[in-house]
């Protein structure tokens, strides 16, 4: 059986919530308590088989060490097409507020990302096929269960779906040190907001596809910020200026 499996008590417990097939709930030996109470609970009501299992065995199952003593075996978490997530924000009848990372490898910094997209309100995540880290059990527990509501897409070029998303009418703007101070932009309208991989940034054919480059402006020794947090700093100001813009109020 082709499964994956999902680590920590707020990423099963999101994966209960979002339907996502589960075949079988591991808990250590002890841990009932918290949130488990709830996930075993809800499995008992989904009828979905757990078990729990001494620590030796319990570890020799695990694959982070932040599996916060409950483990869940899974269907591997399944891709959408580009298509598809300018498809939700044509639903939603909102403009495409779309993510594209190109050549991210750091695990801690995908799931990160995934959390702060999730959290604004964005459509979707592109990420390449090759040379960039894909959704692992790592990924997943760091997202806190945001990858359950979050649509990625695997494509084999970058460059070419910057093209296409240009053609659907989207504006391209890329993180950059080379760019101009990222609040100084309208970032309102249909976006893709490009975040470079952790050694060699946008890359110099994505940046050249890129409409407008942006930077994060800072006055300390270091001069470049880790790609999860300048993410989210740009990423959070896209939905702020599209709040004041259209005069929407935050639940």
């Amino acid at each position: 059986m082709n499964e994956d499996q999902i680590e920590g008590r707020n990423s099963v417990w999101e994966a209960l919530n979002a339907g996502r097939p589960i075949n079988k709930i591991y808990i250590k030996k002890g841990e009932y308590h918290g949130l488990i109470k709830d996930i075993i609970a809800k499995a008992k009501e989904t009828g979905i088989p757990f078990v729990e299992v001494d620590e030796k065995a319990f570890y020799s199952i695990a694959k982070t060490s932040g599996h916060q003593g409950v483990i869940a075996k899974t269907s591997p978490k399944d891709y959408c097409s580009v298509q598809d997530i300018l498809k939700a924000a044509s639903d939603l009848k909102e403009d495409p507020l779309i993510f594209i990372l190109n050549e991210l490898t750091d695990p801690e910094n995908l799931g990160s990302i995934i959390r702060t997209a999730e959290g604004l309100g964005a459509h979707g995540i592109i990420i390449p096929k090759n040379r960039a880290c894909g959704i692992t059990p790592a990924v997943t527990k760091i997202s806190s269960g945001a990858v359950e509501y979050m649509r990625i897409a695997r494509v084999t070029n970058i460059a070419r779906t910057i093209d296409e998303l240009k053609e659907k009418g989207l504006w391209i703007i890329g993180a950059d040190a080379e760019g101009k101070n990222y609040f100084e932009v309208d970032l309102t309208g249909p976006v893709a907001l490009v975040i470079g991989g952790e050694d060699k940034g946008l890359g110099k054919l994505v940046k050249q596809k890129c409409d407008i480059l942006v930077r994060i402006p800072l006055k300390g020794h270091i001069t470049s910020l880790n790609a999860s947090v300048a993410a989210s700093i740009i990423g959070y100001d896209i939905l702020r200026q599209r709040i004041t813009k259209n005069g929407q109020r935050t639940s």
